[in-house]
Protein backbone atom coordinates (compact mmCIF):
# COMPACT_ATOMS: atom_id res chain seq x y z
CA UNK A 1 0.00 0.00 0.00
CA UNK A 2 1.37 3.39 -0.90
CA UNK A 3 1.64 6.01 1.83
CA UNK A 4 -0.22 9.26 1.34
CA UNK A 5 1.44 12.56 2.00
CA UNK A 6 0.03 14.78 4.69
CA UNK A 7 -1.34 17.19 2.05
CA UNK A 8 -2.99 14.39 0.08
CA UNK A 9 -4.85 13.19 3.17
CA UNK A 10 -6.23 16.64 3.92
CA UNK A 11 -7.15 17.59 0.37
CA UNK A 12 -7.96 14.38 -1.44
CA UNK A 13 -11.47 14.52 -2.85
CA UNK A 14 -12.34 17.55 -0.77
CA UNK A 15 -14.33 19.18 -3.56
CA UNK A 16 -16.66 17.32 -5.90
CA UNK A 17 -15.97 17.51 -9.60
CA UNK A 18 -18.42 19.85 -11.35
CA UNK A 19 -21.14 17.92 -13.17
CA UNK A 20 -20.60 19.88 -16.37
CA UNK A 21 -16.95 18.85 -16.61
CA UNK A 22 -16.93 15.71 -18.71
CA UNK A 23 -14.13 14.46 -20.86
CA UNK A 24 -13.66 16.81 -23.82
CA UNK A 25 -14.27 15.40 -27.25
CA UNK A 26 -12.11 15.77 -30.30
CA UNK A 27 -15.05 15.58 -32.69
CA UNK A 28 -17.13 18.49 -33.88
CA UNK A 29 -20.86 18.32 -33.41
CA UNK A 30 -23.13 17.72 -36.36
CA UNK A 31 -25.53 20.49 -37.38
CA UNK A 32 -28.34 18.42 -35.85
CA UNK A 33 -26.29 18.04 -32.67
CA UNK A 34 -25.63 21.78 -32.53
CA UNK A 35 -29.37 22.44 -32.68
CA UNK A 36 -30.02 19.91 -29.90
CA UNK A 37 -27.37 21.52 -27.69
CA UNK A 38 -28.64 25.04 -28.38
CA UNK A 39 -32.24 24.08 -27.57
CA UNK A 40 -31.17 22.08 -24.50
CA UNK A 41 -29.15 24.99 -23.12
CA UNK A 42 -31.98 27.42 -23.91
CA UNK A 43 -34.31 25.15 -21.92
CA UNK A 44 -31.77 25.09 -19.07
CA UNK A 45 -31.37 21.31 -19.16
CA UNK A 46 -28.26 19.21 -18.67
CA UNK A 47 -27.66 16.17 -20.83
CA UNK A 48 -28.66 13.92 -17.92
CA UNK A 49 -31.90 15.84 -17.26
CA UNK A 50 -32.91 15.72 -20.92
CA UNK A 51 -31.97 12.05 -21.19
CA UNK A 52 -34.13 11.28 -18.13
CA UNK A 53 -37.07 13.10 -19.73
CA UNK A 54 -36.63 11.04 -22.89
CA UNK A 55 -36.09 7.75 -21.09
CA UNK A 56 -32.64 7.22 -22.59
CA UNK A 57 -29.13 7.24 -21.17
CA UNK A 58 -26.99 10.35 -20.99
CA UNK A 59 -24.46 8.50 -23.14
CA UNK A 60 -27.05 8.00 -25.90
CA UNK A 61 -27.97 11.69 -25.84
CA UNK A 62 -24.30 12.61 -26.01
CA UNK A 63 -24.02 10.37 -29.09
CA UNK A 64 -26.97 12.14 -30.70
CA UNK A 65 -25.24 15.48 -30.12
CA UNK A 66 -21.93 14.31 -31.62
CA UNK A 67 -22.60 11.76 -34.35
CA UNK A 68 -24.86 11.56 -37.41
CA UNK A 69 -27.90 9.64 -36.19
CA UNK A 70 -31.20 8.48 -37.64
CA UNK A 71 -33.85 8.86 -34.96
CA UNK A 72 -37.22 7.16 -35.08
CA UNK A 73 -40.14 9.53 -35.65
CA UNK A 74 -41.38 9.02 -32.09
CA UNK A 75 -37.90 9.82 -30.72
CA UNK A 76 -37.75 13.00 -32.81
CA UNK A 77 -41.22 14.06 -31.61
CA UNK A 78 -40.32 13.34 -27.96
CA UNK A 79 -37.04 15.26 -28.31
CA UNK A 80 -38.77 18.28 -29.81
CA UNK A 81 -41.48 18.23 -27.13
CA UNK A 82 -38.94 17.91 -24.29
CA UNK A 83 -36.96 20.86 -25.66
CA UNK A 84 -40.00 22.99 -26.48
CA UNK A 85 -39.07 23.34 -30.15
CA UNK A 86 -40.45 22.05 -33.42
CA UNK A 87 -39.13 19.06 -35.32
CA UNK A 88 -38.55 21.46 -38.23
CA UNK A 89 -36.16 23.42 -36.02
CA UNK A 90 -34.26 20.27 -35.03
CA UNK A 91 -34.03 19.19 -38.67
CA UNK A 92 -32.89 22.63 -39.78
CA UNK A 93 -35.89 23.22 -42.03
CA UNK A 94 -36.33 26.87 -42.81
CA UNK A 95 -40.02 27.69 -42.59
CA UNK A 96 -40.84 30.55 -44.96
CA UNK A 97 -42.20 33.55 -43.14
CA UNK A 98 -45.85 33.98 -43.95
CA UNK A 99 -46.92 37.39 -45.01
CA UNK A 100 -49.51 38.73 -42.66
CA UNK A 101 -52.87 39.87 -43.83
CA UNK A 102 -53.84 43.47 -43.51
CA UNK A 103 -51.93 46.70 -43.80
CA UNK A 104 -48.15 46.86 -43.75
CA UNK A 105 -45.62 49.33 -42.43
CA UNK A 106 -46.95 52.69 -41.24
CA UNK A 107 -50.56 51.74 -41.94
CA UNK A 108 -50.26 48.73 -39.63
CA UNK A 109 -48.84 50.87 -36.83
CA UNK A 110 -51.64 53.40 -37.18
CA UNK A 111 -54.24 50.63 -37.28
CA UNK A 112 -52.80 49.07 -34.11
CA UNK A 113 -52.82 52.44 -32.35
CA UNK A 114 -56.43 53.06 -33.39
CA UNK A 115 -57.48 49.61 -32.23
CA UNK A 116 -56.35 50.51 -28.70
CA UNK A 117 -58.67 53.53 -28.53
CA UNK A 118 -62.16 53.37 -26.98
CA UNK A 119 -64.89 52.17 -29.35
CA UNK A 120 -66.55 55.60 -29.81
CA UNK A 121 -63.23 57.22 -30.79
CA UNK A 122 -62.54 54.37 -33.24
CA UNK A 123 -65.92 55.04 -34.86
CA UNK A 124 -65.11 58.76 -35.32
CA UNK A 125 -61.85 57.83 -37.11
CA UNK A 126 -63.65 55.30 -39.32
CA UNK A 127 -66.22 57.98 -40.25
CA UNK A 128 -63.44 60.37 -41.30
CA UNK A 129 -61.63 57.72 -43.35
Amino acid sequence: MQALSRDAVNHAYSEPMPSNMGRPTERDRTDFGERIVAAREEAGLSQRELADKLGITQRALSWWEREPVALKPEQMAALAAALGVTTDYLLGVEVPKKRGTGPTGKARKVFEAVSKLPRHQQQKIVDVV
